[in-house]
């Protein structure tokens, strides 16, 4: 394949995976990372690479939009990435030292598990009589825009959703993704935040985290910029369109064909991971 051909292919990709990165929150790696491995035969490292640096530019392109209309938390964004952080430096450094089949082995797996998480729906969006007191003292309540009405929110569980987002931070730092699944998670369900800001910061949030991995990759020479430009540029205007759409458009239609999409990439990853096809 040609340069002319390579550079448009990955370039539309690209611009979907950020699009729906930029709806649900989970980041345009997990689209990014299986095409141009499965699909384009780019080694999985320097996927993960571009990946990292698509990262970057979904929380850029969405963050600024989010945070403008109020559905980003900025407080909570901020406290939980010290965690996601940490985890993503420790990430990276596993990441460069396990074998690609396995990496992609493990892909798949948390590909499979986004695709659950995705397509079960959530468990925010209910309000809180109480939050936790160290939720008050951090001052990590809220409130967004609802429609025409403003809607306050009670953060739940702040330690729990710390301990999560570690994790969240090492699997993006291993497998070049936003771990937005985990970090949503985190947020809607642990901390009962509503969906929208639930996804709104975990884009703010996916951009240091990769930030802080990406630095590993890229002193490694695993960041090539013939793949990193088209993959950065695509979500970069995907990711600028999804957060135009998303206080318009229904969530559970959307998040219903992410996760069959991811669900089919996980299971081709992990075959050709314990085929060695990787």
């Amino acid at each position: 394949m040609t340069v002319a051909e390579f550079t448009p292919i990955v370039f539309v990709s690209a611009l979907l995976a950020g699009f729906l990165g930029s709806l649900t929150g989970l980041g345009g790696g997990v689209i990014v990372t299986p095409v141009l491995t499965l699909f384009l035969g780019v080694d999985i490292r320097y996927a993960i690479g571009a990946s990292l640096v698509s990262v970057i530019a979904t929380s850029s392109g969405a963050a600024a939009a989010y945070v403008r209309d109020g559905f980003s938390n900025i407080r909570i964004g901020m406290f939980l990435e010290i965690a996601t952080t940490l985890g993503a430096v420790f990430g990276a450094f596993l990441g460069t030292h396990i074998a690609t089949k396995q990496l992609a082995i493990i892909f798949g797996i948390i590909l499979l598990q986004s695709a659950w998480s995705t397509a079960s729906g959530h468990g925010g969006d209910h309000k809180a009589d109480r939050s936790d007191p160290l939720a008050d003292r951090l001052k990590l309540n809220g409130e967004f825009k609802n429609g025409e009405q403003m809607e306050s929110y009670r953060v739940q569980r702040v330690k729990s959703g710390f301990a999560l987002m570690f994790g969240a931070g090492t699997i993006s730092g291993l497998l070049g993704i936003g771990s937005g699944s985990l970090k949503v998670i985190a947020m809607d369900r642990a901390m009962q935040l509503p969906f929208k800001v639930s996804a709104a910061t975990s884009n703010f949030m996916i951009g240091v985290t990769a930030a802080a991995s990406a630095s590993l990759y890229l002193s490694r020479g695993y960041v090539n910029p013939a793949i990193a430009m088209p993959v950065m540029l695509g979500v970069l205007f995907g990711s600028l369109a999804g957060a135009t759409f998303l206080p318009k458009l229904p969530v559970k239609l959307l998040r219903r064909v992410f996760a069959v999409v991811v669900g089919v990439i996980a299971i081709q990853m992990i075959v050709n991971g314990f085929l060695g096809r990787l």
